[in-house]
């Protein structure tokens, strides 16, 4: 052993104790504003059926036809990967996981709609569609047929429609309650928020309703929709959608942008909406910069270009849905909205490309860092957290399998987690 050094310092041990006691307010607020990603299954999309559409085979419907998409316009690997680009490596094993997934699992989070989608009725006709869209989705639930995660989207709060989604709201809530409970995989949509004190409205609607019916405070919690500029840029010129997710008092589980009535909120015209438009990619930066840390999760929109009709024009919508998922993937916007069942072939083609793509090379690196073996690139703590949700994504959405992850990085699904979700010293003291 080498000469022992000779450690000196000059600061009396009280200095350090009266820091931490100076920040200990700072150290509370930073775990209440930013405890970081919850560490669940975040969906790839969102389906989006209007309330009156809505019914119980929904779920295996929409599978079936995306099935008969690809029979018609794409019947094997081949003909999929010509359309699409893919890779001659990626063709076969993506091929083969979207016909799996869509016999499997075809909607990973359903949206019932009743505020666009669904247009203006008559009161009893939306309690009883309402009512019906609870029955179903608990018997659904009930059945094995649900899918993960369902819920509604609901009127907003802006006052003409505001006493119509508060009622349609606790009528679906009410039916699911009688029915036997709230499901896990429940996710309700708050739309066109524009100030921070629709969202605290929405908290006060939920705190109520869990108290009427002996439910745990917080047990319910929902998306807010971006749909107005003013959700972006306050009068004052301050970030709304950051207060937006602190006045949901720790409910928002996700901003989801709304292609369609920002870019149209903007003046943007109806030829040039589309989810790569500047509008569109400065709101999606404004909100992923305040979501950041917050565990509230940022969903992409969705294209309106359906894919029917002869198949050069299904194969030119499938081929832009498919360049618009594979350029959300790449910004971190890991989910988005799919508006008809041909999108969702190439939903998943595109979201198993993204993770089978790269999958090799992020086991490598993650293996390395875990056994701490080196290698030409020097990674650290937050790129480990990023090498496994990655992996951890890919996993979920069944782009990968357990088997193949272990045997590239040796590690469990629970070692991933551990990687996914280090302690908030762990990423500072990498930073040093």
């Amino acid at each position: 052993m080498g000469q022992q050094e000779k450690v000196a310092t000059s600061l009396a041990g009280a200095v350090g104790e009266e820091i931490s006691a100076s920040l200990a307010p700072v150290d509370a607020e930073l775990e209440r504003r930013y405890p970081g990603d919850p560490g669940t299954r975040q969906p790839v999309h969102t389906v989006y059926v209007p309330g009156d559409a809505y019914a119980a085979d929904t779920v295996r419907s929409w599978g079936d036809r995306a099935l008969d998409a690809l029979d018609e316009h794409a019947p094997d690997a081949a003909s999929l990967a010509a359309v699409l680009g893919l890779a001659d490596d990626l063709a076969e094993p993506v091929y083969a996981r979207v016909r799996a997934k869509l016999e499997r699992e075809p909607i990973e989070d359903l949206r019932i709609d009743f505020e666009d989608g669904y247009g203006g009725r008559t009161d009893a006709e939306e309690d009883e569609a309402a009512a019906r869209a609870a029955r179903l989705t608990a018997e659904a639930y009930e059945r094995g047929t649900a899918a993960p995660y369902t819920g509604i989207r609901m009127k907003c709060m802006e006052a003409p429609v505001r006493a119509r989604g508060i009622r349609t709201l606790d009528v679906f809530l009410s039916g699911l309650v009688e029915a036997g409970g709230l499901p896990d995989g429940l996710v309700l949509t708050l739309p066109k928020v524009t100030y921070p004190e629709q969202v605290t409205a929405m908290v006060r609607l939920l705190e109520a309703f869990e108290k009427a019916r002996g439910l745990a405070a917080g047990r319910i919690g929902f998306e807010i929709q971006i749909e107005t500029s003013q959700s972006i840029l306050a009068a004052d010129g301050t970030a709304t959608v950051a207060r937006l997710i602190q006045a949901a008092e720790g409910r928002a589980t996700g901003l989801h942008y709304g292609t369609f009535d920002y870019s149209a909120c903007l003046g943007v015209s109806a030829a040039h909406q589309a989810g790569d438009h500047p509008a569109a990619d400065h709101a999606k930066a404004v909100m992923q910069v305040a979501a950041a840390g917050t565990g509230v999760r940022v969903s992409d929109g969705s294209t309106n270009v359906l894919p029917v009709g002869p198949t050069p024009k299904v194969h030119d919508a499938w081929r832009l849905h498919y360049g618009l998922t594979r350029r959300a993937l790449a910004r971190a916007y890991y989910q988005g909205w799919d508006m008809h069942p041909g999108h969702l072939p190439t939903r998943y083609a595109a979201v198993f490309a993204f993770y089978r793509e790269g999958f090799e090379q992020a086991a490598a690196r993650l293996a390395r860092y875990a056994n701490r073996t080196g290698g030409d690139v020097m990674d650290e703590p937050a790129t480990a957290k990023a090498l496994s949700g990655y992996l951890l994504r890919g996993l979920d959405c069944g782009a990968l399998d357990i088997g193949e992850v272990a045997r590239l990085t040796g590690l469990t699904r629970a070692d991933l987690e551990s990687f996914s979700a280090p302690r908030r010293g762990d990423l500072t003291a990498s930073a040093q």
